[in-house]
């Protein structure tokens, strides 16, 4: 693997998510900053959920008393400090020796929460005591359902508090960054939660093994089996259609908007297109999330003025990670805590709950 550029940057020089991106991107391996920074095909997805937030405008109110402003926010029931988890991204060891520990750590800090991946670095066991409390477990199902369900049971004996079952992922999608640079773990690094390798898979980069547990017949009639096997919520992480969103509220399930930033299927919809008409079908009996392209203040006002409960980020966390360890990651969430209180602030609204679908402008 090609070697990172050395040196730390300042962090209190970093003034946004985008030179945090920048001073991350520069401290990682060509092959590591391939696998993270890519999507599918052409990344017309992945452009598009950094446009469709652009693209909205904001409309505020004026001559209302912002002298005081409560960002708080329950997600399933858990108090955060403002409506944002990290979501769950891949091997964060690759990013930087604090790995998810530090990922972990800095979420527990800023009073947010940490989504831990199936193919961590670390183990379920180590993040959740460095999450405090404040952790959800990921979860894809793989044709060996005896692995799956010994995950499980590791994430709630943890004390995870949600499983995050991805759905979008029945294969993994056509990345050709990593068809030009093949991305290997060092000897260093292990994936402590995906399962044993199958004898003849040894020579597998741990993207194409990963892929070869997967279980491409998941369908809805697995969301039984899984009840089965836990109490704790279930949120399906993936979901695009208002229609399948519908039917997980249906099956008393919560909703995660997600292209998988951008790295499934290219020219899919954003989040925020189908945020709207999620929220209209799915009404209060589920949450609502999303992911994807999240990288300023403004961006969460207008997630949660259409319906999002809370907005998870994804990247901007592994860049944070990447650039300044656990301090990298706590930075990234205080930047964009500042800029939401700041951006409710100047809309005129005072608490989360007044974040509301009239502070878009429909013109």
């Amino acid at each position: 693997m090609s070697s990172p550029l050395p040196g730390p940057p300042d962090l209190s020089a970093l003034l946004n998510l985008a030179e945090i991106e920048a001073a991350g991107r520069a401290r990682m391996t060509l092959e590591a900053m391939t696998y993270y920074a890519g999507g599918a095909n052409d990344e017309h997805t992945l452009r598009a959920n950094r446009e469709s937030f652009s693209r909205l405008k904001l409309l505020p109110r004026v001559l209302v008393d912002v002298s005081e402003i409560d960002t708080r926010a329950a997600v399933l029931g858990q108090m955060l400090s403002f409506p944002v988890g990290i979501a769950p991204s891949a091997m964060h060891g690759l990013a930087h020796p604090d790995a998810e520990l530090g990922t972990a750590r800095a979420a527990a800090q800023a009073g947010s929460l940490m989504t831990l991946s199936t193919m961590s670095t670390s183990t379920i066991e180590a993040v959740a005591q460095s999450a405090a409390g404040r952790l959800w477990f990921q979860l894809y199902l793989y044709r060996d359902r005896g692995v799956s369900r010994e995950v499980v049971r590791r994430a709630a004996a943890a004390g995870a508090r949600a499983l995050v079952l991805t759905v979008d992922a029945p294969q993994l999608g056509r990345r050709e960054g990593l068809k030009r640079h093949p991305l290997y773990l060092p000897d260093t690094l292990t994936l402590p939660n995906v399962g044993p390798r199958r004898p003849g898979t040894e020579h597998l980069t741990p993207i194409d093994h990963f892929n070869s547990l997967l279980d491409p017949s998941l369908s809805w009639k697995d969301l039984d089996w899984l009840r089965g096997v836990t109490d704790l919520p279930i949120v399906l992480k993936g979901i695009h259609s208002p229609a399948d969103a519908e039917r997980a509220a249906e099956r008393g399930c919560h909703v995660w908007l997600s292209n998988h930033g951008g790295r499934q299927l290219d020219t899919a919809v954003t989040p925020l297109d189908v945020l709207p008409e999620t929220r209209r079908r799915v009404g209060d009996r589920a949450e609502v999330y999303l992911d994807g392209g999240v990288t300023r203040g403004t961006d969460l006002v207008k997630a949660l003025a259409l319906g999002a409960d809370a907005v998870f980020l994804g990247r901007a966390a592994l860049w944070g990670l990447a650039a300044g360890g656990q301090a990298g990651v706590e930075h990234t969430l205080a930047l964009l805590h500042d800029e939401f209180r700041l951006a409710m602030a100047l809309c005129g609204v005072t608490r989360v709950t007044d974040l509301t679908p009239d502070l878009i402008w429909r013109g």
